[in-house]
């Protein structure tokens, strides 16, 4: 009988664990695709180069985003 609450317990866990995981992936999947252009100034920040003559970020975080 106390085996079968550990291991119900594991179970939990684990599935609770495992939605936790999907919900975090989400949520970087979207606060990364919800912005597509920086400031150079931001380029800058993220550890790129902000390129005026094609209004790239070359590099970075921002690495091919738009600059505006």
């Amino acid at each position: 009988m106390r085996i079968r609450r550990i291991f119900a317990a594991v179970i939990a866990t684990a599935a609770l664990a495992g939605l936790g995981l999907t919900g975090a992936a989400t949520a970087t999947a979207a606060a990364q695709g919800a912005r597509s252009s920086v400031t150079p100034s931001e380029c800058k920040q993220g550890g790129g180069m902000p390129d005026l003559m094609d209004n790239l970020c070359k590099g970075g975080t921002h690495d091919g985003q738009a600059i505006d």
